[in-house]
């Protein structure tokens, strides 16, 4: 006759702790975010009104998130935007938010049940009857094989089981929740992360890419100063034919023009090395982008004006700020980790089995079994490991605290320091500027006077060289100023897309 199975009282317990945990104290520190004080203003900001006479820094807002818009290039807003897409360390950050997100569900997984299922078909088979001589008759009888023996004879004993276990830890002091609070800070620390690294590859990229566009021109400047000094040796070697001047004259203007043809390989050098630069950064082969980086276009000015917006904002724009009190966060939590482990642990355990000497008898009420527990543990003694461990994870909070302190002040440093170079740049490109104006001049008069025989070929070789030394101080000091005005967007945090992993 069957049984009527009885409902367990395991699940019972279970829905009584379902109810009580939620209302359960969790222990360890609430995280609040720090409040850290910053200046009211940027240093460079006032100064720059007064003495930076090409593009001001301002203190007004603006939206930084698509920066590289700024120079007007369009051959650079499409290198950025290929970098952001395929670059592959982007995709190593990305990978790492969604590792960190399993990881959450890892972690939230313990606030429910843990069930199993298991399955049994076992047969034991003996030569002879281990019960012989237990029953009352000589060599006993099998009461529960698949086919009897006689005494001392062979004996097979059958056994079929099926069944479910489950194990449940009520989370009583918020054990489980303070690691979910701290596995979803560290998805977030992830997320801030990969934003960290679309900054720095942003601003990597126009780096390089301002580099390339400074070394073609000044490859430029060298090809068209050759040919000038060519014209100027044909010159001078007709007037030595015809005595007026000196072989030195000559060889002096020969050994400027080599001087000069020397300088062309090392540029061109330093031209494929940028090209093959950005061909990484853009996840395909260092060569792929020759073609289209081959025609050379002049470095791209700066913007007229450039809104940097208040010191504060950088706790929020900058993504290695966001990043480092998302750890101090994880860590806050990781407390409330390692104080739940001093109090007691509640786990429900319940089981449900069926089980029969037979597949066939398997469905009969006779062969439920059932099984409810409550287990508590508390560890009464551990030779203060526990409360080592409470130590050991609030030191961690007390350097993730120090090092958050560290990314605010080190970005206040790296928005001052990048200003300061920005304004310091324009005077320097201002002044070279009107001594690349003089330097022409003075090469233009010294050639006309030369001709004249007024002055020396020494006067010439003065002039060319310090004609050719500005103009390649106006180039430099131009892709200075570029990328001095990228290290800004970088520093104020600009240059991260949020977008969907």
């Amino acid at each position: 006759m069957s049984r009527r199975p009885v409902k367990p009282n395991f699940w019972r317990a279970a829905l009584i702790g379902a109810f009580v945990a939620p209302g359960g104290c969790a222990v360890g520190p609430d995280y609040r975010t720090p409040q850290i004080a910053v200046p009211d203003r940027y240093e460079a900001v006032p100064a720059a009104r007064n003495e930076a006479p090409l593009s001001p820094p301002q203190a007004a807002q603006a939206d930084l998130s698509h920066w590289w818009r700024q120079f007007h290039d369009r051959q650079l807003d499409d290198l950025v935007q290929r970098a952001l897409k395929s670059n592959l360390d982007l995709q190593v950050a990305a990978s790492r938010i969604r590792q960190a997100r399993e990881q959450e569900i890892v972690a939230g997984a313990a606030r429910l049940p843990s069930v199993s299922a298991t399955g049994l078909a076992a047969r034991l088979h003996s030569n002879t009857n281990p019960l012989a001589g237990l029953g009352g008759q000589p060599g006993g009888s099998q009461s529960n094989g698949s086919s009897s023996a006689s005494a001392g004879g062979p004996v097979t004993f059958d056994l079929y089981s099926i069944g479910f276990d489950a194990t449940w830890e009520v989370d009583i002091f918020g054990g489980v929740r303070r690691g979910v609070e701290a596995a979803r800070a560290n998805t977030e620390a992830a997320a801030w992360q990969m934003r960290d690294a679309q900054v720095s590859l942003s601003a990597e990229v126009a780096n390089t890419y301002l580099g390339l566009r400074t070394t073609q021109a000044r490859l430029a400047i060298r090809q068209q100063s050759t040919r000038h000094q060519e014209e100027l040796l044909q010159l001078t070697d007709a007037r030595a034919r015809n005595g007026f001047v000196t072989e030195l004259d000559v060889n002096q203007q020969r050994t400027q023009l080599e001087a000069t043809r020397a300088e062309i390989p090392e540029l061109q050098a330093q031209e494929r090395a940028a090209v093959h630069a950005l061909g990484v950064l853009l996840g395909q082969e260092p060569d792929s982008l020759a073609g289209e980086l081959a025609q050379e276009t002049a470095v791209p000015a700066v913007p007229s004006d450039l809104p940097v917006g208040l010191p504060s904002e950088l706790l929020r724009r900058r993504p290695d700020v966001r990043r480092a009190e998302r750890q101090l966060a994880a860590a806050t939590a990781g407390v409330g980790v390692a104080v739940a482990d001093l109090y007691p642990k509640f786990n429900l355990l319940g089981a449900l089995s069926l089980s029969a000497s037979s597949p066939g008898q398997l469905l009969d009420g006779s062969s439920f079994k059932e099984l409810g527990a409550g287990l508590v543990s508390w560890p009464l003694f551990a030779a203060g490991k526990l409360r080592a461990n409470v130590h050991a994870t609030e030191e961690q909070q007390t350097q993730a605290y120090l090092a958050y302190r560290k990314s605010v002040l080190v970005a206040l440093q790296d928005a001052e320091d990048s200003l300061v170079r920005y304004t310091a740049e324009q005077r320097r490109l201002v002044s070279l500027r009107d001594s690349l104006t003089a330097a022409a001049s003075s090469r233009h008069i010294a050639e006309e006077q030369y001709r004249a025989g007024m002055v020396t070929f020494i006067d010439v070789l003065t002039a060319t060289n310090s004609e050719l030394t500005a103009q390649d101080q106006v180039a430099q000091s131009t892709q200075a100023l570029a990328q001095d005005l990228v290290s800004v967007y970088k520093a104020l945090g600009g240059g991260w897309i949020d977008t969907p992993q």
